[in-house]
């Protein structure tokens, strides 16, 4: 199968970040318990919001991600036994595509470079399965798309769910 994995919070852990950020410059204690079905930025006071948008804007801020819990062990597991891409709308944030090529080379050296695709719209991506956390991605892909909880999308429908890396593995391998 080809398979296509999401970057940021499906691998790399921006929801957090985005928290971590905020909390810190904001001396702020907010926790992403409180922030399900929402975005950050929905969840800070109006005068904080153009702030954690421009979050991703910061030189640095994908360089520094963790990495999801069991990501690293299943994608390899993965890349094993099918044809894996990682797939990442990176052209929104364009100092993003170093910083990102850079997190793949330090977290999943085993993903050579022709297989990480940094581009903008997903839908001409064309294979079997897209994990993907934004259901307007799997809404066009016309594999099957599966939807990688995060705490934004914890009231998303319709879609084949996957909370967790260990799950992906049931559903894939």
């Amino acid at each position: 199968m080809v398979v296509f994995i999401d970057m940021d919070e499906v691998i790399a852990d921006t929801y957090g970040a985005h928290i971590e950020i905020y909390n810190r410059e904001h001396r702020a204690s907010l926790d992403p318990v409180q922030c399900l079905g929402k975005e950050v930025w929905h969840m800070v006071p109006e005068a904080h919001r153009d702030t954690v948008r421009n979050h991703a804007r910061r030189r640095g801020f994908f360089k520094d991600l963790n990495p999801l819990p069991h990501s690293q062990e299943v994608i390899k597991e993965l890349a094993g036994v099918h044809e894996v891409y990682i797939a990442s709308a990176a052209m929104q944030f364009p100092n993003s595509l170093e910083e990102k090529s850079e997190w793949l080379d330090r977290h999943l050296p085993f993903i050579p470079w022709q297989n990480r695709i940094l581009c903008g719209h997903k839908h001409i991506l064309k294979g079997d399965v897209l994990i993907d956390d934004r259901s307007y991605n799997l809404k066009h892909f016309n594999g099957r798309g599966i939807l990688f909880s995060s705490p934004h999308n914890a009231h998303t429908n319709g879609f084949e769910r996957a909370r967790d890396w260990l799950e992906v593995r049931q559903l894939l391998l």
